[in-house]
């Protein structure tokens, strides 16, 4: 059986512009900032991330839905569900995304992980 790589696209190796959602994408650094330019962290969530793990298929959408890897959110069950859904909103506002025809080829199947973070206090 062939082991999907893993992946991991974090905000803090993608602080350059990225190129218009319409573009293809070339690189998993352009795919994460194209990410991360749809998250808004919801209100008086500071200090607080969530990692999601998830796999495209070549045309830019979803193989199936995210899921949760990690989390650490301040607050009770209904702060960490809204950042969570906050997280899958962003993912799912994006989509489908516009991969160049090198990156489509290499990126279906693979399994990335994206972690949104808020701001720290």
């Amino acid at each position: 059986m062939k082991m999907a790589r893993f992946l991991t696209i974090t905000g803090a190796l993608l602080v350059a512009p990225f190129p218009s959602l319409a573009a293809p994408l070339n690189s998993m650094n352009e795919v994460g900032a194209a990410m991360q330019a749809c998250w808004t962290p919801p209100a008086n969530s500071e200090n607080s991330s969530v990692t999601l793990s998830f796999s495209f298929k070549r045309d830019g959408t979803l193989i199936g839905p995210p899921k949760t890897t990690a989390i650490h959110v301040v607050g009770g069950d209904k702060a960490r569900q809204a950042y969570v859904d906050a997280a899958i909103k962003a993912l799912n506002d994006c989509l489908p995304l516009s991969f160049s025809p090198a990156l489509a080829q290499g990126i279906a199947g693979n399994v990335f992980t994206l972690q949104f973070n808020s701001p720290k206090k």
